[in-house]
């Protein structure tokens, strides 16, 4: 096991090669747009500096065994979609300042709330109603908010948020919890019919609903893209727990199942998937973001055109849905699939803590969290790229989005917990006697 310094102090080397790489390519972005250095790049790099080592200091206090990477990954993510949305909107790019300042702020107060990941087991209950009453936010009368076909928003005041952002957070809590107690009866024969020993139907009722209630969301706000993810993100959940494939087998089928007819009776939903099929029939309508992405990326080639040479303009919702695409064009197949490698360095790292956590509600909680990472990049990149319908889900940390930078941040501080709790007493008491210190937060 590495030692408590040397793990660190990778973090914190990381996080000076992640402000200098974010620098460079401001930088570059810069001289790309206006043929010169910004006038803000020395507050900019100096802001960034010190909201990640306010959290590394953090880290060192309240969990010193956690994973040495995903901070500075997340940072490195957050940092790059911040150089691509200064450079699209200046007016954006102040509030995603904002936003990170305020990620940041969550992300230490998460770990000094959360000293036990355990502890939030004993919430499960309260977890699921704060998650699905979240989830039906944005239906109250005054305050949920039509935007782009998706009932997703609530406007309280000038203050514009996704609850369904946190949501996902507090289900992910409340299936680790009810599957970590009843896997073993989800994952073998309860009864007996002549020869053979099946499932009791009855062990089936929560994968029923959760189908139901993702069929529910999708028809009541037009989301297709949330409604995928939080049922994924339970049928994941539950495959891990069982071991059984069976499973994702029946759960793609209620899904399936739901989606056509969900599409028979929503316009809106009908329109997507139209200009999915054929974007060209559809080229002045619902194709017509979808195009514009297919040229960016192409003309993008093997290297892009440079940072800040795009023509992003052209593209419907440049900073969000489509900032992989303006990625894709300005950094090229290398530099988007760079981007990719750090998603999937985030999600192998998640699920490397899953696999050294020992308790099934923290391995399962590990797991689950990591899988909404995957599942969103995986629904947004696809997206772009024409392999599914596109939705409006965000890529986590890049895309512009308080409430998604803000649950992300969340979502990193629990993971790191996590991961800290991971280690053994042995391996903790072996420490303190080496490095003559005390470990505090301690799982």
């Amino acid at each position: 096991m590495t030692p408590l310094p040397a793990r660190r102090r990778t973090e914190l080397g990381l996080i000076i090669l992640v402000v200098l790489l974010t620098g460079g390519f401001y930088a570059l972005a810069g001289f790309g747009k206006a043929g010169s250095l910004p006038a803000n790049i020395g507050p900019l790099l100096g802001a960034l500096f010190a909201l990640l080592i306010v959290a590394h200091i953090a880290m060192r206090k309240l969990a010193p065994l956690a994973d040495p990477i995903l901070l500075p990954l997340a940072g490195l993510l957050n940092g790059i979609g911040y150089v691509f949305i200064a450079r699209l909107s200046p007016h954006e790019a102040r509030l995603q300042a904002i936003w990170t300042t305020l990620g940041i702020a969550v992300f230490v107060a998460t770990l000094i709330i959360v000293r036990r990941a355990r502890d939030l087991e004993r919430l499960r209950y309260l977890f699921a109603v704060a998650g699905i009453g979240l989830l039906l936010l944005p239906l109250v009368p005054g305050i949920g908010e039509n935007i782009n076909g998706a009932r997703l928003w609530i406007h309280v005041g000038a203050l514009n948020f996704q609850p369904g952002e946190v949501a996902k957070l507090a289900l992910a809590i409340f299936f680790a919890s009810v599957l970590a107690e009843r896997a073993d009866l989800l994952s073998r024969g309860t009864r007996r019919i002549g020869r053979f020993l099946v499932l009791d139907p009855r062990y089936l009722a929560p994968i029923v609903t959760a189908w139901a209630l993702s069929l529910v969301i999708f028809l009541a706000e037009n989301d297709l893209g949330s409604s995928f993810l939080f049922f994924a993100l339970f049928i994941g959940m539950l495959w891990v727990a069982t071991g059984r494939t069976l499973y994702l087998g029946f759960g793609a089928v209620l899904f399936g199942g739901g989606s056509l007819f969900a599409l028979k009776t929503i316009g809106h939903a009908r329109t997507r998937v139209q200009g999915w099929l054929d974007p060209w029939i559809h080229a002045q309508s619902s194709g017509y973001q979808i195009i514009q992405g297919w040229f960016a990326i192409a003309n993008g080639g093997l290297f892009g055109v440079g940072p800040g040479q795009s023509g992003a303009a052209s593209i419907p919702e440049a900073s969000t849905d489509m900032i992989f695409v303006v990625i894709a064009e300005e950094l090229g197949l290398v530099g988007a699939t760079a981007v990719l490698i750090g998603f999937l360095l985030m999600v192998g790292s998640g699920l490397r803590i899953a696999v050294r956590c020992e308790r099934p509600f923290e391995k399962l909680l590990a797991a689950g969290l990591s899988l909404i990472l995957g599942v969103q990049t995986f629904v947004i990149v696809a997206g772009v790229t024409r392999l599914i319908p596109l939705t409006g889900i965000t890529l986590p940390f890049v895309s512009y989005g308080g409430s998604s930078l803000v649950s992300n941040y969340i979502l990193l501080a629990l993971l790191l917990r996590l991961s800290h709790g991971a280690e053994s007493p042995t391996e903790i008491g072996a420490l303190v006697a080496s490095d003559g210190q005390r470990l505090v937060g301690t799982a």
